[in-house]
């Protein structure tokens, strides 16, 4: 007999999962399959271990620097110590959404279904899914596929996961490498070069195409982190191209080719290549019943809704924005779309980021370089970490604000950017006027807590309005305010 539901979720990662849950609280039938594990790169090789060993990176390099300031011995740390450290949050979060859906299945026998395996599309509703136990068929009203993404791969790079890797293989690491070549300078490569440089274990070279790290953030924030990449030993390969990287006695050798030409040849006893992510389409039916597929391979969705009607996508099989936090919101909606009436499309333009390097980067919105490509004609104002008190008490005024308004009379926020302690705390508020479409008036006027760093952002927005405490025109060192308009900066 072949089972029915109203909704299988292809995947269990962040966004299947999400989506899940939320279908759980329609009461309807619900078939989640997942081939490997529960939580997919949201936990394992992805964001919960990688930022895990930033947080303890982070911490390291801070007890270090301190005590250098009062003079003393600085530790040594053990590898094993920190990957046991890793390993134990991501084994935290895996059993505690294990222990969750156990106990879902448990009281829902009637509604909620779990199934490991692989699942393949027969047709819009058909699925067959290949478990230990031999092949199931099921049929599904609707179906949301989450199969998410995987490290991409250049063919001409020979990867073993132990010597050349991908982030998948991290984790196989089973000490400090003496040196890491990072091929690609993104959020993910930087991020890695931020983790391995903060122990002061690794000599960290970073090939970048562009001629700078993060080309796609404003200049002022990616050279305030390759300046402390920098700092903390990092090389940093500009505008270089990458001509050859093989294994050549147990160790990587690499090839860049220089903008004028020069090529250069170095070793290193390990690489990390991240130049982005693929999405998760094969064995899966898509391209045999059809599903419209970007020429990247990514499904084409409509508000996570496919070609086919009654299938949706979420998460990173889509060409959206690739984070945990966009999956699961994809989720979530797809299934109100299917079960409820949602009473909005997803808005895009207020996802929040996090970006784990040194210092920590968050941002909402907009930067510079976005609103001069949309033709935008805006108003910015930056306000340095060092005027904030709470900055000056912690002993680490490294950062700033950098806040984007239209240039009118309404002042609607298109952006914000904050690079330095607690950066990830304080960009909610303007996430809401972003989701609002509201000015930044009302921000100005709230009082916020005394000593805190999100008294910045009010200082920000004063600036922008023209009466802050401290004046643009005085403190050229650690203000700024502009205005962008019919494609220049103007007085």
């Amino acid at each position: 007999m072949i089972e029915k539901y109203n909704l299988c979720v292809i995947g269990g990662g962040p966004s299947g999962y999400a989506a899940a849950m939320r279908a759980v609280d329609f009461e309807k039938s619900v078939l989640l399959v997942e081939k490997d594990r529960i939580g997919g790169a949201g936990i394992f090789d992805g964001a919960l271990s990688s930022k895990t060993f930033w947080e303890i990176s982070k911490e390291f390099a801070s007890f270090c620097k301190k005590m250098r300031h009062y003079g003393l011995s600085e530790p040594n740390v053990n590898f094993n110590n920190v990957l046991q450290e890793v390993n134990d949050a991501v084994l935290e979060r895996s059993n505690q959404l294990n222990e969750h859906l156990q106990k879902i299945i448990h009281q829902r026998p009637d509604h909620f279904y779990y199934l490991k395996g692989n699942a393949s599309l027969l047709n819009k509703n058909e699925i067959v899914v290949k478990t230990d136990n031999g092949c199931q068929k099921v049929i599904a009203e609707n179906i949301i596929i989450a199969t998410g993404s995987r490290p991409r791969k250049i063919d001409t790079i020979p990867f073993d996961e132990e010597i050349i890797m991908t982030s998948d293989g991290i984790s196989s690491l089973k000490e400090f490498p003496e040196s890491l070549v990072i091929l690609g300078a993104g959020v993910i490569g930087c991020e890695f070069a931020t983790i391995f440089s903060n122990f002061g274990k690794t000599n960290v070279h970073l090939i970048s195409k562009d001629e700078r790290i993060l080309p796609f953030e404003d200049a002022d924030m990616a050279l305030a982190i390759e300046k402390n990449l920098e700092a903390n030993g990092v090389l940093i390969h500009r505008s270089s191209k990458l001509d050859k990287m093989e294994i050549v006695d147990g160790q990587v050798e690499y090839l860049i080719e220089h903008p004028d030409g020069e090529r250069e040849s170095f070793h290193a006893e390990k690489a990390l290549v991240s130049v982005g992510r693929i999405p998760n389409i094969e064995n899966t039916g898509l391209l045999e019943i059809g599903i419209e597929l970007s020429k990247s391979g990514h499904i084409i969705d409509n508000d996570t809704q496919t070609s086919c009607s009654n299938i949706y996508a979420v998460g990173d099989i889509t060409a959206d924005i690739a984070l945990v936090n966009v999956g699961e919101l994809e989720g979530r909606h797809a299934v109100e779309k299917i079960f409820g009436e949602p009473k909005r499309p997803i808005i895009y333009k207020n996802i929040s980021t996090i970006m784990f390097l040194n210092p920590e980067v968050a941002g909402v919105g907009m930067n510079e370089q976005q609103a001069q490509k949309s033709g935008i004609n805006y108003r910015v104002a930056i306000f340095d970490f060092r005027c904030i008190p709470r900055a000056v008490a912690m002993r680490n005024t490294e950062g700033f604000f950098k806040i984007l308004v239209t240039d009118d009379e309404k002042m609607q926020v298109l952006g914000m950017r904050a690079v330095g302690e607690h950066a990830s705390s304080a960009i909610q508020a303007v996430a809401l006027l972003i989701a609002t479409n509201k000015g930044i008036e009302e921000l100005a006027e709230l009082i916020h807590p005394h000593p805190s760093i999100i008294e910045g952002i009010q200082e920000c927005i004063r600036v922008l309005l023209g009466k802050s405490i401290y004046k643009p025109d005085i403190f050229v060192d650690y203000l700024v305010y502009r205005c962008f308009r019919n494609g220049e900066f103007v007085e």
